[in-house]
Formats: C-alpha cells, sequence, structure tokens
C-alpha cells in the first residue's frame, strides 16, 4: 500500500519494532555525467601474432601489439604509433587474417655504382629510418645485398627484401590494397645525401590487391561500443559496411555513436574524387599526397589524437594540434591553400606543415556533404559538431534516467506528496532545463534563454506512459576565422 514517503528496501506494512534506514543514491551525482570513450584500431595480423583472429584485445603498448598480431604487421605498426600519440585512452584492437585471394604490394630499388666514397644510406620505411653503410668501391651488387640485410633485420618494419644482381625487393608481409601506400624513401632530410658514386631508384613493382571483409569486424564488435574506431581499409565496400553500421548505432534506438578514421593517399583529384563519393557523419579520412608513410599508419595517428581531445572538449577546434610521429610529405606535394579548401569542401580532412616540419591538424571534417536530398548540407561538417550533439544527447538522457529511475507519471497540477516518486512534464522540463545550464557553464551550449523558450515537453496522447520532448540546444561553434579590414586615415 502506498505511503506518503516511498522506500525502495523498507515495507510499508512491517511489523517487528526497530530503526529501519536505507541508503539511496539516486540524487548522489552532480553536474554532467562522464561518457567513457574506447579506441579500436582494426587491421590484419600476422600468423606469429598469439591473437585469435576477430578476437578484442586491450592493448597498452606498441609491444603488446607485436605479441599479439606479429612484429611488423599493419596493426602492430598502427598501435605503435597511436599510443604514442595518445598515452591515455582505453585503446582496443581486433586482428584480422589475410585475404586469401590478396596480393602483396612489391617495391623495388635499383642501386648503380660503385661507390667512389664511403658513406651511409639513410633509408626511411615507413617513417623508420635504416641506415646501411658503404665501403668506398663496393659495387651495386654489394650495397643491394647490404640493404636487404639491414631491412630483414628490422623485424617492426612492414616489409622483407631480397637483392639480386643491384636491385632490392620489397615485399609486404602483408596480402592487400592497404600495402601499396608502404613509404619507401631516400635522405628525407636535407643535410642526407648517398656515398658519391651511387644512385637509387626506388619504383612501384607489383601492386597489393584484396582487403578482408569488414562485415566480419562488424559482426565480432556487436554487443561493443567503441567511440573511435581506426581502420587501414579505405576501399569503397568496406567503407560502406563500417559507414552503415556506424549509421544504425548513431540513430534513437541504439545511441552508441561511433566514427570511423581513416587514410587515403593520392593527387588532389584522386583525394577529391573519393570523398565526394562518401557522405557520413560517422566517417573521416585525412588525404596526403605521397606521404613517407603509408596512410594507415596517418589514420592511426590522426584518430588517437582527435580521440584524446575530443574527449576532453568535444566542442574545441583540433586546428593545429600535432600529429606526432608522422613525416609530413615534401614541400612539392603538400597542399595550397586553395587546393586544402577545396577538399574540405569534398569532404576531406587536412592538415598542415609547421615551419620546423611537425604534421598540424588544420580540420577535422566529416564526409558527410549533402542531405537525402542531394542539397547540400554543413550540418555535421565538422567532428565538433557531431560529437558536442553527441554528448549533450547522453548527458540529457542520463540526467533523465538519474532523476527519474522508477517513476509514476502524471499530469502537471496533480496534488500529490512531494516525496512519492512521481514525475510530471513540468518536472522533466526542469531537469532538462538545469543540464542545460550545466552545458552552458561547461561551454559547450549557448543562448540559454532560447533553449528555456523553445523547450516542449509533452506527455504522449498515444501512449499515457510515455513523455515527448523537443531539446532545441544552440550549439557552441568553433572559433576558425577571423575577418577585417584596416581602414586607415593618413
Amino acid at each position: 500500500m502506498p505511503d506518503n514517503i516511498i522506500f525502495n528496501t523498507i515495507p510499508t506494512d512491517i511489523l517487528t519494532p526497530g530503526q529501519y534506514v536505507e541508503i539511496d543514491n539516486a540524487k548522489a551525482l552532480r553536474g554532467l555525467p562522464s561518457l567513457n570513450r574506447r579506441i579500436l584500431v582494426v587491421g590484419n595480423k600476422l600468423p606469429a601474432g598469439t591473437a585469435a583472429p576477430l578476437t578484442l584485445y586491450r592493448v597498452n603498448s606498441g609491444d603488446e601489439g607485436a605479441t599479439l598480431f606479429g612484429r611488423g604487421s599493419v596493426l602492430h605498426e598502427m598501435l605503435r604509433l597511436a599510443r604514442a600519440a595518445n598515452k591515455t585512452s582505453d585503446i582496443w584492437a581486433l586482428g584480422v587474417e589475410d585475404l586469401a585471394a590478396g596480393v602483396a604490394a612489391t617495391k623495388t630499388i635499383t642501386i648503380t655504382g660503385p661507390a667512389a666514397a664511403a658513406g651511409t644510406i639513410a633509408l626511411y620505411i615507413n617513417g623508420q629510418k635504416l641506415s646501411i653503410g658503404v665501403a668506398a668501391g663496393d659495387a651495386a651488387a654489394a650495397v643491394a645485398t647490404a640493404i636487404a640485410a639491414v631491412v630483414n633485420g628490422y623485424q617492426n618494419g612492414p616489409v622483407t627484401a631480397a637483392a639480386v644482381a643491384g636491385v632490392v625487393t620489397l615485399t609486404a608481409r602483408h596480402k592487400g590494397a592497404f600495402t601499396q601506400g608502404i613509404g619507401v624513401l631516400v635522405n628525407f632530410y636535407d643535410d642526407e645525401s648517398l656515398p658519391a658514386g651511387l644512385t637509387l631508384e626506388i619504383a612501384n613493382g607489383v601492386a597489393g590487391t584484396g582487403n578482408p571483409d569488414a562485415a566480419d569486424v562488424v559482426a565480432a564488435i556487436s554487443d561493443e561500443w567503441f567511440y573511435t574506431i581506426i581502420s587501414p581499409w579505405s576501399d569503397s565496400a568496406n567503407m560502406a559496411i563500417i559507414e552503415a553500421e556506424l549509421a544504425s548505432r548513431f540513430g534513437g534506438m541504439d545511441m552508441r555513436t561511433g566514427h570511423l578514421f581513416t587514410g587515403v593517399a593520392g593527387t588532389h583529384a584522386q583525394l577529391s574524387t573519393y570523398g565526394s563519393a562518401r557522405n557520413s557523419e560517422n566517417s573521416s579520412f585525412i588525404g596526403v599526397k605521397n606521404p613517407p608513410q603509408a596512410p594507415y599508419l596517418w589514420a592511426a595517428v590522426h584518430g588517437a589524437v582527435v580521440e584524446f581531445n575530443g574527449a576532453i572538449d568535444p566542442a574545441r577546434p583540433f586546428q593545429t594540434l600535432d600529429l606526432p610521429g608522422l613525416l609530413p610529405p615534401s614541400p612539392k606535394d603538400r597542399f595550397r591553400r586553395e587546393e586544402r579548401h577545396l577538399l574540405l569542401h569534398d569532404g576531406c580532412s587536412t592538415f598542415t606543415v609547421s615551419q620546423d616540419g611537425i604534421v598540424q591538424i588544420e580540420r577535422v571534417v566529416t564526409t558527410y556533404q549533402t542531405n537525402a536530398w542531394g542539397i547540400e548540407d554543413v550540418s555535421y561538417l565538422d567532428v565538433e559538431t557531431v560529437w558536442t550533439a553527441d554528448y549533450m544527447r547522453y548527458a540529457f538522457r542520463t540526467a533523465v534516467a538519474t532523476n527519474f529511475p522508477r517513476h509514476k507519471l502524471a499530469d502537471d497540477g496533480t496534488d500529490f506528496d512531494p516525496a512519492q516518486p512521481i514525475a510530471t512534464p513540468s518536472m522533466i522540463a526542469g531537469v532538462l532545463i538545469a543540464t542545460a545550464k550545466s552545458l552552458e557553464k561547461a561551454g559547450l551550449l549557448e543562448n540559454f534563454a532560447d533553449f528555456k523558450k523553445n523547450l516542449i515537453v509533452q506527455r504522449s496522447m498515444v501512449d499515457r506512459n510515455r513523455v515527448n520532448a523537443v531539446i532545441p540546444p544552440d550549439l557552441v561553434n568553433q572559433f576558425r576565422v577571423f575577418a577585417g579590414s584596416i581602414q586607415f586615415i593618413l
């Protein structure tokens, strides 16, 4: 039988004498809720890795990644750079075996000699510098053999090497289209040079083809929530699979928002074409021309840095943040401001390079560009917007769930004891308004007065156990552009 005050664990009809006091934590929490965000890095594993395929593992270091997924695997490389760029986020990984029908990419290094003087070759493979000693008089074949020995000795690298008659053939450890982007170059820095008499020519060989099926990844994480997903596979088929899964999760019945980060290498025209073919508020790709490292490493660092900072404040712009561990493309391969402007319009996230050669985020955009009618739509242009709106959804939802966990529902104006666990539309509105004020104080919401004015909370006409609401937060924006006119007077 209900009493004027309702308890959770003390019955109203107890007859045995005593003093019964329960502890209730329903109103213990104050302020805005904390959103638990995790990173998932997916990619290919090597047979030497101890991890079972399509199984989730928490990874705290690059060395753990090497043990689990094989030293020199794409996942090992991605985890090493992601963890170096983001030391605190909760990072998980899921390894997938190579596609049996796939092809491993190859590259060749053709040496012309002999060396007229002793020196050192600075060979970079996916950004890792390998030093090869050369003696005066070394023939091309001897230099090729030395290069192959050093490459094979670098177990963390993505390729193996074989030398035949002055030509080194580098073969990716993995099969897959993503192996085509493995970076190989000589003398990255201006003060590096080849020993006199030697020339090295790097060329593409066999093209890498065939990526694993991302549908297997989606099935493996069906019950898990990851806020940031980093993938080495940027092919259209796999992008569509992951984007479709994230679109479903973004909806109002699931509410497990996730964002996909990947990387793409290409010319300005190729990147523009790639971006124009995508249209998802839940995916981003960073585009780069002739990168010294594979695009999947750009994706790993980009996603890790954006997640770290987005978890701190989803509305604060990511511009100027360093992308540690990435080597910039040569100046001739960096896009001009006008070119980057066009790429941003095509859903391609952009970067700049500081005077001291540090790669920095310029703007992180989603691939969303048009609405259902094909009309240009900037509502989901920036990742900050998507993540801020999602955090607000989480905050409002948590506030309602926390304040009204097991409440009865009545119309406004009902005369009930204040201690009764009853919710009314106006009471729910009050909680939403208080949450909006907290969001304003946190720098996520502006125009609070308009929020109060436009908030609608009503009892459903169809289901009397339901309350419907229109929650209209005005999201703060990002200070990206300042324009001024100096109108001087003589």
